[in-house]
């Protein structure tokens, strides 16, 4: 997420003071995204010295007094930013990712299990995220970011289970003995919660 640029689409609708941002930011994200005052106003600084944003002419404060307003040239870089798609030519480092490939080679570790317990905890967090929808109904910003995220979970949990799969037909050995049906994959179509 760049804060850089909802810092400067904020800006855009008018002059605004640091802790009104970091307000005006957590409220458009849902408070899902809690903003550090101090990270604020490092990001105001940069944005100032790039170009992008301007203070009030002659105020040389840096607290919760200093105006900031968005300048023609960060107008013009809040817009390309927009229209940009995320960069989806090379696979982003993903943790999960890393802890299986690192984990086939460790002697000793059930990577399936690995997979599982992942899953398990994949699952949890949709359902919080689903109720998380369902406390506040009427707040438009929590919805978006819940239903993205409840996406981004289920593609997680169709990754393990397709992981799962390539580690079966190539042979990697079982789940250790005495996991019950509780450790049993769950398939994505029947997982609670996916936004349909």
């Amino acid at each position: 997420m760049s804060v850089r640029h909802a810092l400067l689409a904020l800006l855009s609708e008018g002059p605004k003071y640091g802790l009104q941002l970091r307000q005006e930011f957590e409220d458009r994200t849902g408070d899902v995204w809690p903003l550090n005052t101090g990270q604020v106003y490092t990001t105001m600084q940069r944005l100032e010295r790039d170009g992008l944003v301007e203070s009030d002419p002659g105020d040389t404060s840096d607290g919760p007094q200093k105006r900031y307003q968005i300048t023609a040239s960060g107008k013009d870089e809040l817009a390309v930013w927009l229209r940009t798609p995320p960069g989806v030519d090379a696979p982003p480092r993903d943790e999960l990712v890393i802890k299986v490939l690192v984990a086939l080679r460790l002697p000793g570790v059930d990577v399936r299990d690995i997979l599982q317990a992942h899953r398990r905890h994949t699952v949890t967090q949709m359902r919080q995220y689903t109720r998380l929808k369902e406390d506040a109904p009427d707040d438009l910003s929590l919805l978006l970011v819940a239903d993205a995220q409840l996406f981004r979970l289920e593609s997680l949990v169709r990754w393990l289970d397709s992981a799962d799969g390539r580690l079966k037909r190539h042979g990697v050995d079982a789940l250790r003995a005495g996991h019950g049906n509780d450790d049993a994959p769950v398939p994505s179509a029947q997982l609670p919660g996916v936004p349909r």
